[in-house]
């Protein structure tokens, strides 16, 4: 073959010219280079996005409804107590002279120091730990009605001297204060104006699912409405707040000023009300807690109705069943309530029931704790007749009760003979690892050692205890224990139940007699 040397690359500059060619018909468009029109530059880079839920028009829907909640706080005057201290209440003398620097320290002054055990928050936007208040506190609540009714938490309007509702467009508008209730941390506010107000509704929280999207509309930090998105992290918490605390886990920011603020689903219904945090430093981490929306719709209800809550009242001690007292009790689960005592002028006891009891369901509803019972007794009104099953003596039986009405505060026990008796003979259980002696009144053994390598140690007995039953049976004597546990081995069980008293309280203790 005859081919010029230079007729590859005359070959392969033609091919260049083509393709480089055909990228400018492709950047520019044919059309361009056909009829000599100004360049057509190729489109922006567009990007489909995944399906993502938009909460904007939640937001907008809703936001109306949400208010700010001032709180002018009722403040003594200060004692002079003639020291330098007085002039500078506020420890701020050493600042510079900044008006704003000064303004912020004064603002979150203390704010660190809120928290309780664990750094559990709740935060109306005070933020004084002293003993002297500020002026105005701000919180955050919403409308429930078109009338002007609204929703906040208690502890955002107690020690408050008057109240004042800034809405979504700024108007601000004096609000009275209808009711609390204080064990649920809930509060009714009514204000007047014309027209009728922008309003939502509770959410059947039985439907909220763990992993649910979330909206918080609130006040934070007092900046006025902000939303914040995230999911329901739990149900069920129960952070020592009360006897009834059954609150909905939130991952959405909630911080100082959110208190009494609304939590929404995607529907624009309110699942739950902003309560407290979990804070090591005082600041959102993620960790927040709502009244769910049944337990504040039954409060609300009876707050607008009458202004307080009336709560039925069953007037007996409990505690946990654990796996020990289930077994030395024969119950298949460690669900119920163990009375441990029943009060004297209580429904409960006038009925019948009695300490060693175990409360299994109220009104055919299962009691899968001490706090599922008052959540459940709480919910009916005093006076009504319900069926409570206890398990006693190892099957199931009714007991009618007409419950009475839950008293303003918790009784205190006391006990004023401080005489201490002449100290009997003692005795030992040597298998329970306990020394005994009888009681001064006959009724009941009185703990004086204890083995501290025992079972009775590990669960907390100690000396001064009174054991006044084993297995639901009264004891006066040593004999009457092992009589009790060489029937509960002759049964099959590996534990006795025990009835201790101390200050005048009682409790159980379930105790190995066998090892299986």
């Amino acid at each position: 073959m005859n081919i010029a040397p230079n007729s590859y690359f005359g070959t392969r500059k033609r091919l260049t010219a083509t393709v480089a060619s055909l990228a400018v018909i492709g950047a520019l468009g044919v059309g361009a280079l056909a009829t000599g029109t100004a360049p057509v530059l190729a489109d922006a880079v567009r990007v489909e996005a995944p399906q993502v839920p938009s909460f904007a028009d939640v937001v907008e829907r809703v936001s109306p409804a949400v208010v700010s909640v001032k709180v002018k706080a009722k403040i003594e005057p200060a004692a002079d107590d003639g020291s330098d201290q007085s002039d500078d209440q506020d420890g701020m003398n050493n600042l510079p002279d900044n008006p704003q620097l000064r303004r912020f320290f004064k603002e979150f002054r203390g704010f660190g120091d809120q928290g309780g055990q664990f750094g559990m928050r709740r935060f109306n936007h005070r933020g004084h730990n002293d003993g002297q208040p500020r002026p105005v506190a701000q919180g955050s609540g919403f409308f429930i009605s078109d009338d002007g009714y609204l929703v906040t938490n208690n502890h955002v309007v107690e020690e408050g001297s008057a109240f004042t509702v800034v809405m979504n467009d700024g108007k601000e508008l004096d609000a009275k204060l209808i009711g609390t209730d204080p064990r649920t941390d809930l509060a009714v506010l009514k204000v007047e104006g014309d027209g009728k107000f922008t309003y939502v509704d509770f959410a059947d929280d039985s439907k909220v699912r763990v992993g649910d999207w979330v909206v918080a509309v609130g006040n934070p930090f007092g900046l006025g409405g902000t939303v914040t998105a995230g999911i329901v992290s739990a149900r069920g918490r129960d952070i020592g707040a009360g006897p009834y605390d059954d609150f909905l886990q939130i991952d959405a920011s909630v911080n100082r000023g959110n208190s009494g603020g609304p939590t929404f689903n995607l529907n624009g219904q309110v699942v739950g009300i902003n309560t407290a945090i979990f804070s090591p430093s005082g600041g959102s981490v993620g960790i927040a807690f709502d009244i769910p929306a049944s337990t504040a719709k039954e409060v609300v209800q009876d707050l607008m109705k009458s202004g307080s809550v009336q709560r039925g009242w069953l007037g007996v001690e409990i505690q946990p069943v654990t796996s020990d007292i289930a077994e030395s009790l024969g119950l298949k689960s460690e669900k119920g309530a163990l009375v441990s005592s029943a009060q004297d002028d209580g429904p409960g006891k006038k009925a019948g029931i009695a300490a060693g009891d175990v409360i299994t369901q109220v009104d055919g509803k299962d009691v899968a704790s001490p706090k599922e019972l008052a959540r459940l007794i709480g919910a009916y009104a005093p006076g009504k007749s319900v069926d409570v099953t206890v398990w006693r003596d190892g099957k199931s039986e009714n007991v009618k009760v007409d419950l009475g009405k839950l008293p303003a505060g918790d009784k205190q026990a006391s006990n004023d003979d401080n005489k201490q008796p002449e100290t009997p003979k003692a005795d030992t259980l040597a298998d329970l690892g306990l020394t005994v002696t009888k009681s001064d009144n006959g009724k009941g053994l009185v703990v004086t050692d204890v083995d501290p390598d025992s079972d009775a140690a590990d669960r907390g007995i100690q000396p001064g205890d009174v054991i006044t039953s084993v297995n639901s049976t009264e004891v006066s004597g040593t004999a009457d224990v092992d009589k009790a546990m060489a029937d509960a081995v002759k049964s099959g069980r590996k534990a006795v139940l025990v009835q201790i008293t101390r200050d005048d309280s009682n409790r159980f203790v379930a105790l190995p007699v066998a090892k299986g």
